[in-house]
C-alpha cells in the first residue's frame, strides 16, 4: 500500500510564498507520475500541476503557471509544489496524488493514491 503526506501547509498573506511537500512510502516506489490538486470549500477538486517520475516532464494548470513549480526528488520519492506570489483565490487544500499509468494528468481520474491534504490559506 502507498501512503502519501503531505506538508508545509499554513497561513500566509497574498504576495508570500509557500512549499509543500508529499512524502511517499510503502512500497518500492515505481509510479508514473505524481500530481498536485486542490479544492476549496463549495468547489469541486482542480487541478494545480503534475510531474513524472521518470524524466521530469511537468504540466500546470494556467491559474498557477509561471506562479507555481512542481519538482521532485527520486532519491526520496517527494514531490513539491513550491508556491509563489501567493493570491487569495489559492486558498484550498492542497493534495498529492499518485497514478502508475500515463493518462489525462489533469483529471482526477487515473490518479491512484491521495494523501489527506493541507490546508493552505492566503490571506489579501
Amino acid at each position: 500500500q502507498v501512503q502519501l503526506v503531505e506538508s508545509g501547509g499554513g497561513l500566509v498573506q497574498a504576495g508570500d510564498s509557500l512549499r509543500l511537500s508529499c512524502a511517499t512510502s510503502g512500497r518500492t516506489f515505481s509510479g508514473h507520475a505524481m500530481g498536485w490538486f486542490r479544492q476549496a470549500p463549495g468547489k469541486a477538486r482542480e487541478f494545480v500541476a503534475s510531474i513524472r517520475w521518470s524524466g521530469g516532464s511537468t504540466y500546470y494548470a494556467d491559474s498557477v503557471k509561471g506562479r507555481f513549480t512542481i519538482s521532485r526528488d527520486n532519491a526520496k520519492n517527494t514531490v513539491y509544489l513550491q508556491m509563489n506570489s501567493l493570491k487569495s483565490e489559492d486558498t484550498a487544500v492542497y493534495y498529492c496524488a499518485s497514478r502508475d499509468y500515463p493518462g489525462r494528468y489533469a483529471s482526477p481520474e487515473g490518479y491512484n493514491y491521495w494523501g489527506q491534504g493541507t490546508q493552505v490559506t492566503v490571506s489579501s
